[in-house]
């Protein structure tokens, strides 16, 4: 399951995704109808959820910030509000790197991605590793 941050609401995005990911597409907001869902309270949602990987591109508030979850992924990804419509490429880049390509493999990371890298630390060691893009 692919779970979107608040500010990724626009329909494109999820649909756009949903046309390569085989999983389900959602926002952070149906996880709790119906009520404010501070930052803070994603990682707990995400641990009642197996596998989950959320993506937000709110890297200040959790990149460095956020813990990785054992049973979940966070990507943040290194873009503007007017440039959201790169997600699905980039997401799609990143679950194609070895230690990104299935769920198992990547819960327990945060991730950082731009568009020339990417960058994560993961639960089991808190250090930041380096990942370039392969050339195409």
């Amino acid at each position: 399951m692919i779970v979107l941050d608040e500010q990724l609401k626009d329909a494109r995005i999820k649909d756009a995704i949903g046309r390569w990911y085989r999983g389900r597409v959602v926002n952070i907001t149906s996880l709790r109808p119906g009520t404010v869902i501070k930052d803070d309270a994603i990682p707990m949602l995400l641990r009642q959820l197996t596998g989950a990987t959320f993506v937000t591109i709110n890297t200040t508030d959790f990149w460095g910030r956020i813990s990785g979850g054992s049973n979940y992924c966070v990507v943040c990804l290194s873009l503007s509000d007017d440039r959201a419509d790169e997600i699905p490429e980039l997401l799609r880049r990143l679950f194609r790197l070895a230690g990104f390509e299935t769920k198992r493999s990547r819960s327990g990371r945060v991730a950082l991605v731009s568009r020339s890298q990417v960058q994560f630390y993961q639960v089991a060691d808190p250090n930041v590793q380096l990942l370039h893009w392969p050339t195409l």
